[in-house]
C-alpha cells in the first residue's frame, strides 16, 4: 500500500511543483528537457536495461509519436495548472481513462459490458461539467478551458500509444520505456534549440533547480506505480481505483486548501461525476 500511496503523492506533486514555477522565472520547455534527463538516468539505474540485444523492428510508429508527446504534454499540464488550477487539470488527466476505452472499443473491436458504457457516460458528464467556468467569475485567459480538454485527450492518446508499447514483447517493458525517454529527451533539446536560436531564450541554472525534482517526482510516479501492480498482482483493479481516486482527492484538496481554489457547482457535481465514472469502471473491470 505505501507504494500506491507514493504514487499518488507524486503525481499530485508534479502539478503542484508546476504551479509554484509559474512566477520563478523559469522556462517549461527547459524544465522539460531536465525532467527527461533526470527520468532517463534513472531508468537506466533502477532498471534491468539490456542495450546489447536491441532489435531492428523497434516499433518506430508508437515510438515517435510518444516521443512528440510526452514533452509536449508537460507544457500543456503547466498552462493547465496554472489557468485553471491543479483540481481541474488532475480531474481531467485521470477521466483521460475513457480514450483508451473508447479505443479499445472502436479500434480493437473488443467487447465491454453495459456497466462499463456507463461508467463512460459518467465520464464524459463529468469532463462537461468539471470544464463549465465559474459562473461569477471572469476567466483570465479566453482560451483557459481548452488546456484541460487537451490533457485529457493527450493523457488518453499517451495511454492507448503505451499499451501498444506493453504488447511489443521483442523487448522488456523497462528498456522500452527507456527508449521513450531517450527519444523524448532528443524532442525536447531539439526545442530548446529552436527556441534559443528563433526566440533567444537564455539558458538558466534556475530550471535545474526545479527540473531535477520535477525529473525525480514524473520517474518516481511511474516507478511506484509498476510496484503497487506487483503487489497487487493478483487484484490490479484495486491499483487503478485507488490512483485515481486517490490522486482526485488528494488534488482536489491541495487545489481548494493551498491554492484557493474555488468550484462553482457545476465542477462540484463534474468532481463526483469523476468519482463515479472511476468507480463504474472499476467495478466493472472486476466482474470481468
Amino acid at each position: 500500500m505505501i507504494y500506491l500511496l507514493l504514487s499518488i503523492l507524486c503525481s499530485v506533486s508534479v502539478g503542484v511543483l508546476l504551479k509554484l514555477t509559474k512566477d520563478k522565472g523559469t522556462n517549461i520547455f527547459q524544465l522539460v528537457s531536465v525532467n527527461y534527463l533526470v527520468a532517463l538516468l534513472l531508468c537506466y539505474l533502477l532498471f534491468p536495461i539490456d542495450l546489447s540485444a536491441i532489435p531492428s523492428d523497434l516499433p518506430w510508429l508508437v515510438l515517435i509519436p510518444l516521443s512528440l508527446l510526452l514533452p509536449t504534454i508537460f507544457v500543456v499540464l503547466f498552462h493547465a495548472v496554472n489557468l485553471v488550477g491543479i483540481v481541474k487539470t488532475d480531474i481531467a488527466q485521470r477521466l483521460s481513462l475513457v480514450i483508451p476505452i473508447l479505443a479499445a472499443i472502436s479500434i480493437f473491436g473488443e467487447q465491454i459490458s453495459t456497466l462499463k458504457y456507463v461508467g463512460l457516460g459518467f465520464g464524459l458528464l463529468a469532463i462537461y461539467f468539471t470544464l463549465s467556468k465559474r459562473e461569477t467569475a471572469e476567466v483570465s485567459h479566453k482560451n483557459a478551458g481548452l488546456f484541460p480538454l487537451l490533457v485529457f485527450i493527450g493523457f488518453g492518446v499517451i495511454d492507448v500509444l503505451f499499451k501498444q508499447i506493453a504488447l511489443y514483447t521483442a523487448l522488456p517493458y523497462t528498456t522500452s520505456l527507456f527508449f521513450v525517454f531517450v527519444l523524448a529527451l532528443v524532442v525536447s533539446l531539439l526545442i530548446n534549440a529552436y527556441r534559443m536560436l528563433v526566440k533567444s531564450d537564455v539558458l538558466s541554472v534556475k530550471n535545474l533547480y526545479f527540473g531535477i525534482p520535477l525529473g525525480l517526482l514524473n520517474f518516481s510516479n511511474i516507478y511506484f506505480y509498476l510496484k503497487a501492480h506487483r503487489l497487487f498482482a493478483d487484484n490490479p483493479t484495486t491499483v487503478f481505483a485507488m490512483m485515481n481516486f486517490g490522486v482526485i482527492l488528494l488534488g482536489t484538496l491541495i487545489g481548494v486548501l493551498f491554492f484557493k481554489e474555488r468550484l462553482s457547482r457545476k465542477n462540484i457535481w463534474g468532481l463526483g461525476m469523476a468519482i463515479a465514472a472511476i468507480s463504474l469502471i472499476a467495478t466493472a473491470q472486476y466482474l470481468t
